[in-house]
């Protein structure tokens, strides 16, 4: 159990860190920037109708295409492809109006029609929500379409327009008609501010900035997005001048681009938490059964220590499950209740005190300082 347990915390420090690194060598507006990132870029992750529910996929998925509206900072929905947007009175119904003059990657005009496509389309994480919520969509106009819900939904917007679900983003109904779901994902078109080039599988996809882009256009004419999964390696290419931007770096490696006087450490703040879960907290026979063995963990990991060391203070503690801000802002944070703290002067196995197990108290406050050390 006790190993299990060292597991569980030396997971979370491996990834509870999110930094993103630019050299000063990216190049202007007509220029090639090299970005490595952590993770395999698949093709499901071109197609908005099957985005599962992650937040990485959608770095690739605002990169191609374009959404009727789209969080903002500060945890309020925003103008996207659709400049204004209605509710009704009942909370029945949502127009939405969309900006004129916009085209897709290839040429063709953007539309309520495809907005409604995508939508009956998209078969994603939140599909089955959605659908068992909507009514109806109606095509009112090209530029306006109509949603209707069964009942009032607070909820519909949050779904529909941020990465809970890939829903909102448009795609070309009439492409798609032609070239079907899988040439789609072989060479996808949208209405984002990049329209795609290449994907060599497990190595690297390119795209290209859009000059007809409605919002502003790329300062970087191309991108080129290489599949780099060892952290080390991430920050040789950036050394070496191979890499020009890396993401998801974590204490040790952050802190080697840190000494460096070329490179610049930059955090990209977004909501997420990250936390240590009691497989076994069901199971009667197990010491984690017990929620005053269970509390004795928590304060026997230093977090703000955590912090420090895995995630060079990027990662500020917190102690609930929600973040304080909305999922889908990246500006937010996260708050720490009241009452939760550490105590560094009390013994964490002392919460265990007297519990009938076999797990010596000492066994459980070393073990847990090492995991979190």
């Amino acid at each position: 159990m006790a190993r299990a347990a060292r597991h569980i915390v030396s997971f979370v420090l491996a990834v509870a860190v999110l930094p993103v690194v630019l050299s000063e060598h990216a190049e202007g507006q007509t220029g090639e920037s090299v970005i490595a990132w952590h993770v395999t870029i698949a093709p499901s992750w071109f197609d908005p109708s099957t985005a599962p529910a992650q937040i990485t996929p959608f770095g690739i998925l605002y990169a191609l295409h374009d959404s009727v509206v789209r969080a903002t900072y500060g945890s309020k929905i925003g103008p996207g492809l659709a400049e204004a947007w209605s509710e009704s009175p009942d909370g029945l119904t949502y127009e939405f109006r969309l900006r004129r003059g916009l085209k897709f990657h290839n040429g063709d005009a953007v539309t309520a029609e495809d907005v409604k496509f995508s939508f009956e389309r998209y078969k994603g994480a939140a599909a089955k929500e959605l659908q068992s919520r909507v009514e109806a969509i109606e095509v009112m106009n090209p530029l306006t379409v109509k949603f209707r819900l069964k009942a009032p939904w607070p909820d519909f917007m949050t779904f529909y327009g941020t990465t809970v679900s890939g829903a909102g983003l448009v795609v070309p109904k009439k492409y798609i008609t032609q070239v079907g779901d899988e040439g789609f994902r072989k060479h996808p078109i949208g209405a984002g501010p990049f329209k795609f080039v290449s994907h060599t599988p497990g190595v690297e996809v390119v795209v290209e900035a859009y000059p007809g882009y409605w919002r502003k256009v790329s300062n970087v004419k191309r991108f080129v997005m290489k599949s780099v999964p060892e952290g080390t390696t991430r920050v040789a290419m950036l050394k070496n001048g191979e890499a020009d931007i890396a993401y998801a770096l974590d204490g040790e490696d952050a802190l080697n681009v840190r000494r460096d006087s070329r490179l610049a450490l930059i955090p990209s703040k977004h909501a997420s938490i990250y936390w240590i879960e009691f497989a076994d907290q069901w199971d009667p026979k197990s010491v984690w059964h017990d929620k005053r063995v269970r509390q004795a963990a928590i304060l026997a990991i230093d977090r703000p220590a955590v912090n420090e060391v895995s995630c060079l203070g990027f990662c500020p503690p917190t102690s609930i499950i929600i973040p304080d801000a909305a999922v889908h802002d990246h500006g937010g944070g996260v708050r720490e209740l009241p009452g939760r703290r550490r105590d560094p002067h009390q013994d964490p196995a002392d919460r265990a005190g007297g519990l009938p197990h076999e797990l010596a108290r000492e066994e459980v406050a070393r073990d847990l300082h090492a995991g979190g050390g």
